[in-house]
């Protein structure tokens, strides 16, 4: 398969037809100066193109690439905003293009620009599919407590003001590649990218999903950066509107004049300032410490929202070449239990054939590595999965629903402790999944506000105490637990357990089971997932409709056929157990039929 990609910068295109499963370049071309004479490199030869603006320089320089490259047989844009709606690849129809304008105020420096190339690739090459890989898409998983700023309440929703993040294909895939050279797999680790360039941003990756990222609402916030400011106090923005600049002037310093370049004086290339700075220059040499600080600061404040971390990723312009900068932001990270290794940081050299360089000693806890980035092949390859989606559409059994009411897996150490010595658990009623089921026994759980009584016990043992709860009953215990696929205790909090013979503390175990769909290999097969794979899950019915999104797909072959949601997630869509869903592989989604049978458990 042949994909092109087309990478729309506000006075910039980049365009490659790409192979996405061997990664190789069939032929790309650089349209640098959009505005203003385009300049055209392809093979290292330059030529001016007649015509200005994104739309007419796609339409002249394309139909040459494409005679390079060959026939394609999909399309994908890097759309840089993507809002609310729009949290995964998406192909294009009018109606989604139309959806993407109404988001233009959000990044008016980019997402016009990616509009203009959208329309022109789509004249030019109407009968192949087009997918827009949106930048924002990969944070869409930040918990809310990462997307809201503390303003009113109705302003943000009036204005649509959140979090979003940007630089999503990068941070992705360079987490796939930390998981792939660490040899585990990625739903495993904990994961701090660091994509520096002349955009900056970091990400905390937890278990494969972004929890936390450096920018904000627009790509302006977080690390200081090649022109623009990061962080800044909202009270010198008021400060320099009141002293006489205009929204406009404001806006020019603080993404095009600020960061490096109005730090050092001499521009945004670091290659330039480390230059200078090693001549004496002190703007120079303020500006490598304050970006270096910076991202230094992410990094702790990240490593805390983990809870640790299991590798460090450095990537980007800056993070791929830049040795120096390197050693300095990983000064002091010695608490994470990395330990640097500065030959291997100077000896580093990322190849297309060596992408991956490990920069601290072998017996080091943390890791910290540098990855050379492919955002245009993460692109190539979200667009593939689209095209192989809508192509393949499965036949595929219905899917039963289980609605969880709070429950408790055991040890048998534990067992003993609250039911008395040499005590098994008693079987009451077979659940679903081969071999488990509901017990007879029940106990209290007890958190730092409350008590919740005759709680249930899912048997057999286990190897460690696990108590899923619902977000009410968070609010109930008064604990702070995270949403977790099963066997995922780390930094979640712990509760005391009580039982008829004594009680048990538990230091933590507490969590929100993150939904998910057990299914074997064969149904896995039929429905065109794999082991890991996150779907969305529309409910259909009348007023109580909606739409669940990132469910886990677990695949085993013990495993029975099956979704899984909690009490709050149920009730909000009217959904018991027994209900089933029709998973529908051209928009990657379970939509569920309403079927009622049986009481909820």
């Amino acid at each position: 398969m042949r994909i092109l990609v087309l990478n729309c910068g506000s006075s910039s295109v980049k365009a490659a037809v790409i192979d996405p499963d061997t990664g190789e370049r069939l032929a790309k071309t650089t349209i640098e100066r959009v505005h203003d004479d385009p300049v055209m490199t392809v093979r290292g030869q330059t030529q001016t193109l007649s015509v200005n603006g994104h739309g007419a320089a796609i339409t002249e320089a394309l139909p040459q690439l494409l005679a390079e490259g060959g026939p394609v047989d999909a399309v994908g844009h890097r759309v840089v905003h993507g809002g609310a709606r729009f949290t995964e690849p998406t192909e294009l129809t009018d109606e989604i293009v139309s959806a993407i304008d109404e988001l233009s105020s959000l990044a008016p420096l980019h997402v016009p620009a990616n509009l203009d190339g959208i329309v022109a690739a789509r004249d030019l090459l109407p009968d192949v599919p087009h997918v827009a890989v949106f930048d924002t898409a990969f944070h869409s998983t930040m918990p809310r407590r990462a997307t809201e700023y503390a303003l009113p309440f109705e302003l943000a929703e009036e204005h649509g003001i959140r979090r979003y993040g940007f630089h999503g294909p990068s941070h992705a895939y360079v987490a796939q590649q930390a998981a792939d050279f660490l040899g585990q797999p990625l739903v495993d680790l904990r994961l701090i990218t660091c994509h520096l360039g002349n955009g900056a941003s970091c990400a905390a990756v937890e278990f494969g999903r972004s929890i936390e990222t450096s920018m904000g609402m627009t790509p302006l916030e977080g690390l200081m950066m090649g022109t623009r400011s990061g962080d800044v106090d909202p009270g010198i923005l008021l400060h320099l509107l009141r002293s006489g600049l205009s929204v406009d002037e404001l806006d020019r310093v603080l993404n095009k004049e600020s960061g490096l370049k109005g730090l050092s004086g001499i521009g945004n290339d670091l290659r330039d300032i480390q230059s200078r700075a090693a001549f004496g220059d002190e703007r120079c040499r303020a500006a490598i410490r304050s970006f270096a600080h910076r991202v230094r600061k992410y990094i702790g404040a990240y490593a805390a929202v983990l809870g640790g971390a299991d590798a460090i990723v450095f990537t980007g312009g800056i993070g791929e070449n830049s040795a120096e900068m390197r050693h300095r932001i990983a000064q002091r990270l010695d608490f994470l239990g990395a330990r640097f290794d500065e030959d291997r940081n100077r000896d580093t050299l990322l190849t297309d054939a060596a992408p991956v360089s490990e920069l601290t000693a072998e017996h080091s806890r943390c890791k910290v590595l540098a990855i050379k980035t492919d955002e245009e092949l993460a692109i190539a390859r979200a667009s593939r999965g689209i095209v192989d989606r809508v192509s393949e559409v499965p036949s595929a059994p219905p899917i039963p629903i289980a609605v969880s009411a709070r429950h408790v897996h055991l040890t048998a150490e534990h067992v003993f402790a609250l039911f008395g010595p040499g005590h098994k658990l008693t079987p009451r009623t077979p659940i679903s999944q081969p071999g488990q089921f509901a017990c007879e026994e029940r106990v209290k759980v007890v958190g730092p506000k409350r008590a919740i009584d005759r709680v249930g016990i899912i048997g057999p043992v286990r190897r460690a105490t696990q108590v899923e709860i619902s977000r009410t009953d968070e609010f109930t215990l008064g604990v702070d637990a995270p949403i977790r696929r099963s066997g995922h205790h780390d930094e979640s909090p712990g509760v005391t357990l009580v039982g008829p013979y004594g009680s048990v503390t538990i230091e933590h175990g507490v969590i929100q089971a993150e939904r998910h769909i057990h299914m074997t290999p064969d149904d896995a097969t039929a429905y065109g997932v794999s082991d890991g794979d996150y779907v969305e899950v529309e409910v259909l019915n009348g007023e109580r409709s909606l739409t669940f999104g990132d469910v886990l797909v677990r695949v085993k072959k013990s495993y029975v056929l099956e979704m899984h949601i909690d009490t709050d997630e149920a009730n909000a869509a009217d959904l018991n157990t027994g209900d089933q869903g029709i998973l529908d592989a051209t928009a990657g989604r379970v939509q569920l039929t309403k079927r009622r049978s049986g009481p909820r458990v």
